[in-house]
């Protein structure tokens, strides 16, 4: 068991995944959470902190906090991307996103697709420095990438579980996909609404899919990356039916792919370097242009 949930990683496949966490967190605070900053609009006595927040305990929101929080965050996250001071801003970041998602999780709603985020924004800090293309392996970054898809995972199995508890058996047979098409459905989803005992259908698959999602453990690295892209093939459906967006949670299910063989920096020099060899001229031909003699026997230029 400990040497599955140890086992060693390229450095680069680490260094890629930071890159792209951080990078989301940044994005996160300005595309999809940006709302966050108009909950100190709220009158205070309707913050109710989740129990974490009861128990360390933080402060009630105010204007000055959470937009001190905004841009510390927004620049901390940034810099973390570098990879520069890996522990000491990993854990900086982390703390201060918890708190973030503590605020914005604290009026009534939680959601669940940022599990995974968190837990690989705790677990990052642990693998110390790791560079870009360094193929050297490395425990404490296949232990942190483990960690982060066991997270993943247990969002889709334990989603599945609350379906359970809160709806039952009634879950599969109700209308909980009909509800969902009537309140931001597509018109692609109105056309599959159309179609007889689909979305029934579809209910007892997506109960399927979570509850099965453990067994991408036991498949071979062939058979993982095809179910991974499985994965991101449901929540693609999801976004074009139902406009719902699991976008933190998908930037964690990256910790399953190897992302070391993406590396845009060295395809861009790749580019740049092909189109100057394309462009300059070949060589010789201004040499000999130089010292040519023109038709009427005189060299040219002056």
């Amino acid at each position: 068991m400990s040497r599955w949930l140890t086992e060693p990683v390229p450095r680069g496949r680490v260094a890629a995944f930071r890159t792209l966490i951080y990078l989301f967190v940044a994005a996160d605070l300005v595309v999809f959470t940006p709302w966050v900053r108009t909950r100190v609009a709220v009158p205070g006595e309707l913050y109710q902190p989740l129990l974490v927040g009861r128990l360390l305990p933080l402060p009630t929101p105010t204007p000055t906090l959470v937009a001190a929080l905004f841009w510390a965050l927004l620049l901390l996250a940034l810099l973390a991307a570098t990879g520069r001071a890996p522990r000491l801003l990993g854990w900086t970041v982390f703390a201060l996103y918890f708190e973030w998602m503590i605020i914005a999780m604290s009026y009534g709603k939680v959601d669940h697709d940022r599990f995974g985020l968190l837990v690989a924004l705790a677990v990052l800090p642990t693998v110390g420095r790791a560079r870009h293309g360094d193929a050297t392996r490395t425990e404490a970054g296949g232990w942190a990438l483990r960690v982060t898809q066991i997270a993943v995972i247990c969002t889709y199995f334990l989603a599945a579980w609350a379906k359970f508890r809160f709806g039952g058996l009634d879950w599969l047979t109700g209308s909980v996909l009909a509800r969902a098409i009537l309140r931001r459905g597509t018109e692609l989803a109105d056309l599959i609404a159309s179609v007889p005992y689909l979305l029934i259908v579809a209910q007892f698959g997506i109960i399927a899919f979570e509850l099965f999602s453990p067994v991408i453990f036991l498949l071979r690295e062939r058979w993982r990356l095809a179910t991974v892209g499985f994965f991101y093939t449901f929540h693609l459906v999801t976004i074009a039916t139902i406009t719902i967006s699991f976008a933190p949670h998908l930037a964690a299910m990256t910790s399953f792919l190897p992302l070391e063989r993406v590396r845009p920096v060295v395809w861009a020099r790749r580019l740049l370097t092909r189109w100057r060899r394309d462009a300059a001229p070949p060589a010789g031909i201004e040499p000999a242009l130089a010292g040519q003699a023109s038709a009427a026997g005189r060299p040219d230029g002056p």
